[in-house]
């Protein structure tokens, strides 16, 4: 498995936990009122980097280029700063953080937009020896 498929895969499952844990914490005190970052948590961090994983593990000339790293290193860095920030903020009734998740939201957007350019990019890089991965 390509090295950003596993690393994406292996983030996923600790945003899983991070997902779960806070989705626990709402049904245990009964405050329900940070469920868009519980959502956020989930979709975002579990399902969204698994996607990404999988994605790369079927594309490995693709996973093979130094973007697909930009992509998984600016994703997370984008999510790591926006998802607390909602969640202490919804949380909390903290609005002083907002512009804390807007600044998160937009690394996760150009993150995003990052791996829109390597979907939509050419086929497969060719190693020194001129063969396609897949041929060797």
């Amino acid at each position: 498995m390509p090295k950003v498929s596993d690393l994406f895969f292996k983030t996923a499952i600790v945003w899983l936990i991070l997902g779960i844990g806070a989705g626990l914490q709402m049904a245990i005190s009964g405050d329900h009122g940070a469920f868009p970052a519980h959502a956020h948590i989930n979709l975002l961090g579990w399902v969204t980097s698994a996607i990404f994983g999988g994605y790369y593990a079927l594309n490995p000339g693709k996973a093979a280029r130094k973007i697909a790293m930009i992509h998984y290193g600016l994703y997370n860095v984008g999510l790591v700063i926006m998802l607390p920030a909602l969640y202490l903020m919804l949380h909390g009734g903290n609005t002083a953080i907002e512009p804390v998740v807007a600044a998160g939201s937009l690394i996760v957007a150009a993150a995003v937009l990052v791996f829109a350019v390597v979907v939509f990019s050419s086929g497969s890089v060719r190693s020194l020896s001129g063969l396609s991965p897949a041929t060797r």
